[in-house]
């Protein structure tokens, strides 16, 4: 995925301007930076959920396989099953099952035949690394499930429908230590089935998890703009710009 001059407003308002960077193949890319410097709603344009939301605009080009995703080429819906969303809680659809949970977005896209339906999500499940915890209990509510776990399950409702890229908002915010930790080492090995870009507050997190890293400020005119985008590895240990270096060392945010 690609972003050119990207910018978001909200009922003329300037959230989010000027990005320009990519989301990388089967690479997580970080987006980090202060409280309200635009990374949830840069992220958030990247499947159109601002569609959503009475008086947003999004500006500039989005590219998915070098198609405009904000032309009209590609239905809505359509784009949201190939750039899924993980959101900072974990939002089980509540009175349905584990089963139900991950094979909701199989059915709402028209897949029939139960043992196609069985066979996806046990392996989105096992891509989850959740399989063995819930394989004798998937008729039992997703909500039964402990915070860690019902994150997990999103994660492989998301995967269920094969997405190109996986979105996901602070997805350990809401979970302990240990929870995290599984999520964390989840993520180094979803890369190889899709493209990740997280939004994370945690410096250490982003460092651990991410292949590429875009920090976003706030601007005088408040709104959010790109500093710096690269590696990782270069943006923590030799950054290119003075205010990354301030942020990542912990001098502001």
């Amino acid at each position: 995925m690609e972003l050119r001059d990207v910018r978001v407003d909200f009922s003329g308002v300037c959230a989010v301007r000027d990005v320009t960077m990519g989301v990388m193949r089967n690479r997580v890319t970080a987006l980090i930076g202060p409280s309200g410097s635009g990374k949830t709603t840069l992220l958030r344009s990247l499947n159109r959920l601002h569609d959503l939301t009475h008086g947003a605009k999004v500006s500039g080009r989005i590219t998915l396989d070098g198609l405009d995703i904000y032309d009209g080429s590609i239905p809505s819906l359509l784009l949201r099953s190939r750039i899924g969303m993980v959101f900072q809680r974990p939002n089980p659809f509540p009175g349905k099952s584990i089963y139900e949970n991950v094979a909701s977005g199989l059915v709402f896209n028209g897949i029939r035949g139960k043992a196609l339906i069985d066979d996806i999500v046990e392996q989105s499940l096992r891509s989850a690394v959740l399989w063995d915890a819930v394989k004798d209990r998937l008729k039992q509510p997703a909500t039964d499930l402990s915070g860690g776990e019902q994150q997990r399950m999103c994660i492989a409702r998301a995967l269920a429908v094969e997405p190109d890229i996986l979105l996901m908002d602070e997805p350990t915010s809401a979970l302990d230590p240990i929870a995290t930790q599984q999520i964390e080492d989840l993520l180094m090995s979803l890369k190889a089935i899709t493209s990740i870009a997280i939004v994370t507050h945690n410096m250490q997190q982003a460092q651990r998890t991410s292949d590429y890293c875009a920090f976003l400020l706030m601007g005088e005119d408040r709104a959010g703009e790109l500093i710096e985008f690269d590696r990782t590895d270069k943006v923590f240990n030799d950054p290119a710009d003075p205010r990354t270096v301030d942020y990542i060392a912990g001098r502001f945010g």
